[in-house]
């Protein structure tokens, strides 16, 4: 269960995240908290699945890397065993089961266009399916708030398409 000071700083750090020499004693003054308080906070709402990640985004286009949402038809029989093959590469991420043919979605993200190649490559030969890769075409911005407390917040949250 989360605890209301959690959801507080969920709802706070959705709209940024200071970039300055002490973020998180920056996001604590805001807060009402000390520096080791929003350490401790984001590391157990990590361990504790509440966020399954903390961090910026990047437009790794502009460092010459490629995003890709791939997906690939898994049969039920071995989805655990490909979930594995698939997920035992550093390139991948997001990695999710859909009621679609195409059963498991994931985004390999490369520092270059023939490294996500490559990765999509690996992950054919490991699993003997086909990949469908669809690599980010355009960046967009969406306005998009999922408040978990009663303040409303504003900012924004980035997607591709």
């Amino acid at each position: 269960m989360l605890l209301p000071e959690e959801i507080h700083l969920i709802d706070y750090l959705h709209g940024g995240f200071p970039l300055s020499e002490r973020p998180y004693a920056e996001v604590g003054v805001a807060l009402g908290m000390d520096e080791a308080a929003v350490i401790d906070s984001l590391h157990s709402l990590l361990e504790r699945g509440y966020l399954t990640r903390f961090g910026p985004l990047f437009q790794i286009e502009r460092a010459g890397g490629q995003f890709v949402l791939a997906a690939l038809q898994a049969p039920e029989d071995r989805f655990e065993e490909v979930t594995a093959l698939v997920n035992a590469l550093p390139e991948v991420a997001h990695n999710y089961r859909r009621e679609h043919a195409l059963n498991m979605w994931f985004v390999v993200g490369a520092e270059s266009p023939q490294a996500a190649a490559e990765a999509i490559a690996h992950i054919e030969a490991d699993t003997g399916l086909k990949v469908y890769a669809f690599p980010k075409e355009k960046e967009f911005f969406v306005e998009l708030r999922l408040p978990l407390g009663n303040a409303a917040t504003d900012g924004g949250a980035h997607g591709t398409v």
